[in-house]
């Protein structure tokens, strides 16, 4: 009877996680994981914003009830809703430029459940001021949001979560429409390209992938 106790035990799946519940984000070829921390970082006009938003209209457009964490006031409400964001299912924190502010609201939105995604947007935080979180602080994140059906979402310049986020997804600019010729040409629209990566194994294998979109002006 102990043998077999010890053989369980032993077993190389016995601390083995649950495949996480994954979800559309908006663009195909993307899905996030429940219960996990998911980091979106990419320059300026990179196509992490326009990402941001589909990801929130997809899950509004599920009923569910989201919550952003705006840590620099970047949040535009016409913008969001033009994109197809449910306003009236989206709570809005503001957290007056503190980076350190907007990281204690995201915790206690967690702690306090009933939210389907939870998203800080440290987009325009400057990389200076996102490093000096500490990897305690993402840690503490990632274990708050575990076990739980919230999707947790951190948007910034560079990656700050580092082994606490589950999957990382980088956005890249890949190309720009300048219709007609000669000065004074209008910008049509940005080409982005999405590459989401496993950083931990919490996601299977098969669940690295590519998303490509065009971001109209």
């Amino acid at each position: 009877m102990a043998n077999t106790a010890l053989a369980q035990f032993a077993s190389p799946g016995w601390q083995t996680r649950p495949e996480p519940v994954l979800l559309p984000s908006g663009i195909s070829g993307l899905q996030l994981p429940r219960g996990s921390l998911t980091e979106i970082y990419g320059p300026a006009s990179s196509g992490r914003t326009s990402l941001l938003m589909a990801i929130l209209a997809a899950a509004t457009a599920r009923q569910e009830i989201c919550a952003l964490v705006d840590a620099e006031d970047a949040f535009d409400p016409t913008s969001a809703a033009d994109a197809g964001v449910a306003l009236d299912r989206l709570i809005w924190i503001r957290s007056a430029h503190n980076a350190e502010h907007a990281l204690k609201a995201t915790d206690l939105l967690i702690q306090g459940g009933g939210f389907g995604l939870v998203a800080l947007d440290l987009g325009d935080t400057p990389p200076s001021t996102a490093r000096r979180i500490s990897l305690t602080s993402w840690f503490r994140l990632r274990r708050a949001v575990e076990h739980t059906p919230t999707v947790l979402i951190s948007l910034s310049l560079q990656p700050n979560a580092k082994t606490c986020a589950s999957l990382l997804i980088e956005c890249r600019r890949e190309s720009t429409a300048w219709p007609g010729a000669g000065p004074g040409r209008l910008l049509r629209g940005i080409a982005v390209r999405a590459t989401s990566t496993e950083r931990s194994k919490v996601c299977s294998p098969a669940y690295t992938a590519q998303a490509s979109w065009a971001q109209a002006i």
